[in-house]
């Protein structure tokens, strides 16, 4: 999945995906995309900054913004040694990703008057829950509808939980919103919660390609004046 964002992004960039060692010397930031990953799999944000010449900009394709984005991303800029890296905001919260929610619940089956689960992946990082609360309260307003939020992996209350408290609780059909980027185990999992129906993850939507592509243009602007001065 993260691949085929890296290609929608690039081709919305105009962009080329390249592998480690066939950038060009361009001092364009945008001359070539490149993914990194800065938990399990490689290569990091750092490997590929020093494989990098002229400037370049660092977009984090995270949901909410915790300890990946406060922590981990700085140390690798800073490991690298790159002397001119931009690092944006996180992809969420964002009305952009709300839309899509909306439109993957929708698609599910979900109508005026269900109830709806707010899923996301959890985290230790209280800023990155507080990030959840505020994407919780935007798909709510998008709604007009209350929203519940419960988490897959990390924190409490766990999905399960929550599907079961709003059936004991009266409510009809129960609906989840899948506040996460691709499919995977945490997905499946949703599956398993007891809902009466699921939506899709936010996945390679025209929306989420636009806004990391407004993320990097914003932050390529604000470089090359930089360099400029």
């Amino acid at each position: 999945m993260i691949a085929a964002l890296a290609d929608a992004v690039a081709a919305e960039l105009g962009a080329t995906v390249s592998e480690p060692g066939t950038e060009s010397q361009g001092a364009a930031p945008n001359t070539a995309l490149r993914t990194a990953f800065v938990d399990v799999l490689g290569p990091s944000p750092s490997e590929v900054l020093r494989d990098l010449d002229g400037p370049a900009v660092v977009v984090p394709a995270f949901l909410a913004s915790g300890y990946h984005v406060y922590q981990d991303v700085p140390r690798e800029v800073a490991e690298s040694g790159h002397p001119s890296v931009a690092v944006t905001a996180a992809m969420g919260p964002d009305p952009a990703l709300t839309r899509i929610m909306a439109v993957r619940l929708r698609a599910a089956g979900w109508r005026p008057g269900d109830a709806v689960v707010f899923a996301a992946a959890g985290s230790s990082d209280a800023r990155a829950r507080q990030d959840v609360r505020r994407a919780a309260g935007m798909l709510a307003e998008q709604l007009g509808a209350p929203v519940r939020i419960a988490y897959v992996a990390t924190g409490t209350p766990r999905v399960p939980e929550v599907v079961a408290s709003l059936r004991e609780s009266g409510s009809g059909r129960v609906f989840i919103a899948s506040y996460l980027l691709a499919h995977g185990l945490f997905h499946q999992r949703l599956h398993d919660a007891g809902a009466d129906g699921v939506a899709e993850p936010i996945g390679v939507h025209p929306a989420v390609v636009r806004l990391i592509a407004d993320r990097y243009r914003t932050a390529a602007q604000e470089l090359v004046r930089a360099e400029v001065r």
